[in-house]
């Protein structure tokens, strides 16, 4: 194996956030008796990923994130809604999407025998467990590495301290990230100086500033990277 480590981005890249959003945007907008048109989801994600991009960068916490967006978002629909109260709804609609992308499952089983895991991902911490349980995946990772617990989020190269120092014996040439964004997996694991491993599915442009190490449009074509 070419990689003794290796560490797993969650959403979009084993799960299937967008899902996971679709199905939670729907239910909580179905209680609050608004439509949830075309223009007011375009609406929602561009806010909710300004917001995430914010605390990629350290100038918002995970908490500050969630807690504080729904209120000027239904702000602009004409609805005044109780912010904190309504991502506990929101959250709870999304804690139950587990829909795993391809064939996560069967990948991550196989690769545990041959390597150890890891969960990398920015978030809270009860709805990514509850989802990667929910999902079948939990048992197969050797420790799970989340935003809100280490108090720094990728890319920030606290982060990636935070994880090395939890990691037994860690060897950096040995060590590769695997996920979906670059500016989060791929500059995190660059930030942190070791391999990464983007996957594109949708054969997105690569940003010429953040290049990985590798690029994969399926995750089956992990193997081919590892057995080289």
């Amino acid at each position: 194996m070419r990689y003794k480590n290796l560490l797993f981005d969650v959403d979009n890249t084993l799960l299937d956030f967008h899902d996971a959003q679709q199905q939670a945007l729907n239910a909580l907008f179905n209680e609050l008796g608004v439509p949830l048109t075309s223009e007011n989801e375009a609406l929602y994600k561009t806010m909710n990923q300004n917001r995430w991009r914010e605390h990629e960068k350290g100038n918002l916490t995970s908490d500050e994130v969630v807690n504080g967006r729904f209120g000027p978002f239904f702000e602009q629909l004409g609805k005044k809604v109780d912010s904190v109260k309504t991502e506990q709804k929101y959250r709870q609609f999304l804690n139950q999407g587990h829909k795993r992308i391809e064939n996560s499952l069967e990948i991550i089983r196989d690769l545990s025998t041959k390597a150890d895991l890891y969960v990398v991902t920015n978030g809270l911490a009860n709805t990514q467990l509850q989802r990667l349980t929910d999902a079948g995946l939990f048992p197969y990772f050797k420790d799970i590495f989340i935003s809100e617990q280490a108090g720094f989020q990728k890319p920030m190269v606290e982060f990636f301290d935070y994880v090395f120092a939890k990691v037994p014996h860690l060897q950096k040439e040995k060590t590769v990230i695997i996920g979906d964004s670059l500016t989060s997996d791929i500059q995190g694991g660059k930030n942190a100086g070791i391999d990464t491993i983007w996957f594109n599915p949708a054969a997105s442009t690569i940003d010429v500033r953040i290049k990985p190490t590798f690029q994969i449009s399926r995750l089956e074509d992990i193997y081919d990277i590892l057995a080289s």
